[in-house]
């Protein structure tokens, strides 16, 4: 029990920094969003009355008079009512409705990848460190070199190479915007759609990072044959794959559990990279949009989902390695 209401008390106090550095940067950064919200509307012949500037000023809620603290108390008051403002780059909508909208986009396609990516390599890895030092450990130099390749360029050449030479795969998009013209659906055709268009994005996720956890889940594997526990189950003369899968895989793969919390809480971030090569409407290409355009509110926003999603995955991990691994609770 004390394992669990210490790591409860660090994520309560780490939630609170966040949230607090979120609202205090935007503060410190250059520019305003209600002058950058008026150039818009001055830049498209619109006129600016005196209302005009009181309702903006309500909008983006400006309060000169109000001291920091006060600002600080009021955007806490907003966070629990589920108010993260309103967007400069796509308003009149609330920040809240364009995270809605992007945030099942990256999470079906980064959140997938990242899990086939993790099984694929975790498995792979206890395969080549059972079987060190034969044939299989060729597949590590080869799944490396796939990993050292720079992110952004191992998309553009699956989209060269399938979807403009071969033309296999659609370049940009999420879904067929001609066939659906009303939008996402819930039909076997939409969610085949679906599929079609991210696989290419799905597999650049897949190839880039499949190589890390392969070659960390190799390493533990053997380290972990060598134990004394490895010896004495394989003399007392249990079957190997008992021993591979009960005794080491077992054991081996709690590092890997760990690195995969951090990995799964960053599935809310998305791949800015892959998400802008792709033009897939995630999570990743709304920040990118918003730092772009100096959106403060859909930017602290994004920030503040991202952040919640990390402590949120890494709290859950946690409780999860407390029962897989006694000695994480031994050791508080």
């Amino acid at each position: 029990m004390r394992y669990y209401v210490r790591r409860i008390t660090f994520y309560v106090i780490t939630l609170w920094a966040a949230v607090s550095l979120n609202f205090l940067i935007p503060k410190l950064m250059p520019g305003d969003p209600r002058q950058i919200f008026i150039d818009k509307l001055m830049r498209r012949g619109g006129e600016l009355t005196p209302q005009m500037q009181n309702s903006i000023d309500l909008l983006f809620g400006a309060d000169d008079d109000a001291s920091l603290w006060d600002q600080y108390v009021a955007y806490w008051g907003r966070l629990f009512q589920g108010d993260l403002g309103i967007s400069i780059t796509y308003y009149p909508q609330p920040v809240t409705e364009l995270i809605g909208q992007a945030l099942p986009w990256t999470v079906g396609l980064v959140g997938l990848a990242t899990i086939i990516s993790f099984v694929l390599g975790v498995g792979l890895g206890a395969w080549a460190g059972w079987k060190r030092g034969t044939w299989v450990d060729s597949i590590i130099p080869a799944s490396t070199l796939l990993q050292a390749v720079p992110y952004f360029w191992l998309a553009l050449i699956l989209v060269s190479v399938f979807s403009v030479t071969t033309g296999w795969f659609p370049r940009i998009g999420s879904y067929d915007i001609f066939g659906f013209d009303n939008g996402p659906e819930w039909s076997w055709a939409f969610v085949g759609s679906v599929i079609y268009h991210g696989f290419l994005p799905a597999l650049t996720i897949v190839l880039s990072s499949v190589g890390g956890w392969l070659l960390g889940m190799r390493n533990m594997m053997v380290s972990t044959l060598s134990e004394d526990y490895v010896t004495t189950a394989e003399a007392k003369g249990l079957r190997r794959m008992r021993v591979a899968l009960t005794y080491a895989t077992r054991n081996a793969a709690l590092p890997s559990f760990a690195g995969f919390g951090v990995a799964l809480g960053f599935v809310v971030a998305g791949s800015v990279v892959m998400e802008q090569v792709f033009s897939y409407p995630g999570l990743g290409k709304l920040l990118f949009n918003a730092v772009q355009a100096s959106d403060f509110a859909l930017m602290q926003g994004t920030f503040l989902v991202i952040t919640l999603a990390v402590l949120a995955a890494n709290f859950l991990m946690d409780i999860i390695y407390g029962f897989i691994d006694p000695r994480a609770r031994a050791n508080v």
